[in-house]
């Protein structure tokens, strides 16, 4: 099949105006030409597309279907072209990047800000998604690339360490652990939590920290977003524990904040394909995320 992406745009044009006159004064063709186009693309495809009166233009069921599906298809080509166009240009484009909730929160807009102030031409999309969906979207290559904490498996990866991120207990400002300059592990032995859910790239790093220092405590609650979870310990539900970057700099109001010891951190790292090279503008903004975190950007 030859059909050619003019007369794609020719039969989408009369789609949308049902007029080939005024098809051609859209995009710049006489009515003989755009009837020459509808008539080959008719005969490439075996089919009747348009039904022709005086009057009006009517689809056909085939030219109904035809027309239902091409404004994705044309849309999604001019995406394509638009970005392979941008390839070699480091100082614009678009740049996709995909990080989990809390470091979509607490990391990221401060390296889009970053982004803007350096490179104005770039346009940083950011994904918010849970771990597991932040590495999908990298491996399948939908992202340029990926923020995330160390996943258990990163082989087919290329990673760069950006943050060493240590983990801190959140108590009501009343507990009695709340009145310790620091909080052991093992002390946390017995009492209620509210954490994040297991699809948490942080969680696993929690759970082996208690079981390790023998806490055995009852997980009263399991959500998706920090800001949740401080709020029922505020509410008395439980305590919990969290990366420090996850606690606002102002700190939680009436909630105190404590290190744990022996410290426990989290490792956040930049995550991309190893068999696929970034585009210039896509390597650009990894090194200016890489160093507005390591500069302590928020």
């Amino acid at each position: 099949m030859n059909a050619t992406l003019r007369q794609l745009r020719v039969f989408q044009s009369v789609a949308q105006t049902r007029n080939f006159s005024r098809t051609g004064e859209t995009i710049g063709l006489t009515q003989p030409a755009v009837s020459r186009a509808i008539a080959e693309l008719e005969r490439e495809l075996g089919l009747r597309l348009l039904d022709r009166t005086t009057r009006e233009v009517e689809l056909t069921e085939a030219g109904r279907s035809l027309a239902a599906r091409l404004d994705r298809a044309l849309d999604e080509l001019d995406a394509t072209l638009a970005d392979v166009a941008g390839l070699a240009d480091a100082d614009g484009g678009k740049v996709r990047v995909a990080s989990s909730p809390t470091l979509s929160a607490y990391l990221m807009p401060g390296c889009i800000a970053a982004c803007a102030r350096e490179a104005p031409r770039v346009r940083f999309l950011l994904l918010d998604r849970i771990q597991q969906d932040v590495l999908e979207s990298v491996r399948g290559g939908e992202v340029d690339f990926g923020v995330v904490v160390e996943p258990p498996s990163v082989d087919d990866l290329h990673c760069e360490v950006i943050l060493h991120d240590p983990f801190v207990l959140v108590t009501p400002a009343r507990h009695r652990l709340a009145r310790a300059a620091s909080v052991r592990w093992k002390a946390l032995d017995g009492e209620p939590m509210v954490l994040l859910e297991p699809s948490s790239g942080s969680r696993r790093y929690v759970d082996d920290a208690l079981a390790r220092h023998g806490a055995a405590c009852t997980v009263e609650q399991e959500l998706a977003h920090p800001t949740t979870v401080f709020q029922m310990v505020e509410a008395g539900i439980g305590l919990t524990v969290m990366p420090r970057l996850a606690v606002p700099p102002g700190g939680l109001h009436g909630l105190a904040v404590r290190p744990l010891l022996p410290r426990v951190e989290r490792t956040v790292m930049l995550v991309r394909r190893h068999d696929r090279a970034l585009s210039p503008v896509a390597e650009r903004v990894w090194r200016i995320v890489s160093a507005t975190v390591r500069a302590g950007g928020r």
